[in-house]
C-alpha cells in the first residue's frame, strides 16, 4: 500500500494492483522489476528446489553419461547446463563429464545456452536460431534417431512430446534431471496466495514454470480449492505465463493466460503493465476521471489509496454506475460486516476520504448509495 497520494508522474503503471509471484528461482528479481513500476507483491515459492549436491538422480544419470557415453546431448538451459558441470566437478566427475562431452554431438537450445558450453570448454555443434525445442527435434528426426542414444539436460519443465517423439523414432533417450522440483517444505504462504487468489486479493499471478502451476494446482485440489482458483483465474485474476510450456498446466485445466512473446521476465512484467490498466473500470463521476484499481483508485490521474471495505463498496457501485444500491446489498459486499447497516455508513465515510472528492459518492435517502456519474454517461451506463 502507499502512505501518501502520488501524482500522476509519480506512479508506474502497475501502482494500485497487487500481483502474486509464484518462482522459486529469481522470485527476488520477478518481485523488484514488479515493484519498480509500482505493484504490491505477494510472493509465495510454490515449489522448492532439490539443491545438485544432494540430488542421487543426478549423480547416477551423470554416471550413467560417463560409463555409457551418449551420441547426443542436448542442453537446454544455461543455468542447469553450469549447474550439472558443477555438481560433477564437487563428485570428482567434473573432467571425465566434459571428456565425455568433447567426444559427442552437442546440442544448444539458444544464445545463453551456448555460452555455458562454450564457457566449460566445449563447443556446441549446432543450436537452432529459434530457442524451440520444436526445432531441436525437426533435426533430429530428420537426421534419424533409430538406435542413437540421446541424453537431455532437464530442467524441471515438461517437454511434451518431445521425449515420446524420440522413443518412436526409435532413440534410446537419458534424462539428465538438473534442479528437481519438490513441493514447498513450509506450505503456509502457498496457502495464503491461493487464498487471496481466490477471494480477488490479487489481480493477477504470475508463472514462471511449468512445475510452478502444476504444484499451485495439486495445492488447491488437496484443500477442495480448484474449482474457486479455476473460477478466479478465468475471471477475475490474470494468469500470466513467462511462456507457452509454463501455460500448460494452466490450459489443461481450461485456464486462458498470457504470455509475452519473447520469453523473459522483463517481458512478462511489460505484458502486465499493458493487461492490467487496460483491465481496470474507468468513469466519468461528477466531473472527473475515476479508474478503479484493485486496492487503489487514480483519480483525475492522481492515485488514491484505499481500505479493502472501501474498495468493496467502489466495486459493488461500479457494477451498476449511476444506479443507486441499497444498503443491504452493500452490505454483503463488505467482508465480514455482519448484519449491521451502520458498517456500511462508516466504510462509505472512509471511502469518501481516501477518494478525495466526497461528491463522487452520492446519498439517496432511505434507499442507498450511488456513483454520480456524469450525464453524458447515463445513456451508455443504463443497461448496464
Amino acid at each position: 500500500m502507499y502512505d501518501e497520494q502520488q501524482r500522476p508522474e509519480q506512479h508506474g503503471p502497475l501502482a494500485g494492483f497487487t500481483v502474486g509471484v509464484t518462482a522459486a528461482r529469481r522470485a527476488d528479481e520477478l518481485g523488484a522489476l514488479l515493484q519498480r513500476r509500482g505493484a504490491a507483491v505477494l510472493h509465495a515459492p510454490a515449489l522448492r528446489i532439490v539443491q545438485l549436491a544432494d540430488d542421487s538422480e543426478l549423480l547416477a544419470a551423470t554416471k550413467q553419461v560417463i560409463d555409457e557415453v551418449p551420441d547426443v546431448v542436448i542442453a537446454t538451459t544455461a543455468i542447469g547446463f553450469r549447474g550439472w558441470v558443477e555438481a560433477a566437478d564437487g563428485w570428482g566427475l567434473g573432467e571425465d563429464l566434459l571428456e565425455r562431452l568433447r567426444g559427442i554431438e552437442l546440442l544448444a537450445r539458444g544464445p545463453k545456452v551456448k555460452g555455458a558450453v562454450r564457457a566449460a570448454g566445449l563447443t556446441e555443434n549446432w543450436s537452432p536460431e529459434s530457442e524451440s525445442m520444436a526445432e531441436v527435434l525437426d533435426r533430429l528426426l530428420e537426421e534419424g534417431v533409430e538406435g542413437r542414444r540421446i541424453a537431455i539436460q532437464l530442467h524441471g519443465e515438461p517437454l511434451p512430446g518431445f521425449v515420446e517423439a524420440l522413443r518412436a523414432g526409435g532413440a534410446e533417450v537419458l534424462g539428465i534431471p538438473v534442479y528437481r522440483w519438490m513441493p514447498p517444505e513450509d506450505i503456509g504462504p502457498v496457502d495464503r496466495l491461493l487464498d487471496a487468489t481466490v477471494s480477488r486479493g490479487l489481480d493477477a499471478l504470475t508463472f514462471t514454470s511449468a512445475p510452478a502451476a502444476a504444484s499451485l494446482l495439486n495445492r488447491a485440489e488437496e484443500r477442495g480449492l480448484l474449482p474457486e482458483l479455476l473460477a478466479a483465474l478465468n475471471h477475475d485474476v490474470l494468469p500470466a505465463c513467462v511462456g507457452p510450456v509454463t501455460s500448460l498446466p494452466l490450459q489443461a485445466r481450461g485456464v486462458d493466460t498470457v504470455s509475452p512473446d519473447r520469453f523473459r521476465l522483463g517481458p512478462l512484467v511489460q505484458l502486465l503493465c499493458q493487461e492490467l490498466p487496460a483491465r481496470a473500470r474507468s468513469l466519468p463521476i461528477a466531473g472527473h476521471r475515476v479508474e478503479i484499481r484493485g486496492h487503489a483508485v487514480l483519480v483525475d490521474g492522481v492515485l488514491r489509496p484505499v481500505p479493502p471495505a472501501g474498495m468493496s463498496l467502489l466495486r459493488a457501485l461500479s457494477r451498476r454506475p449511476g444506479w443507486v444500491v441499497a444498503r443491504a446489498e452493500l452490505l454483503r459486499a463488505l467482508p465480514g460486516a455482519g448484519r449491521d447497516e451502520h458498517a456500511v455508513e462508516t466504510a462509505m465515510a472512509r471511502l469518501r476520504t481516501a477518494l478525495g472528492a466526497p461528491k463522487l459518492i452520492q446519498t439517496v435517502v432511505k434507499r442507498g448509495y450511488r456513483l454520480a456519474l456524469d450525464p453524458a454517461a447515463d445513456a451508455k451506463y443504463s443497461d448496464t
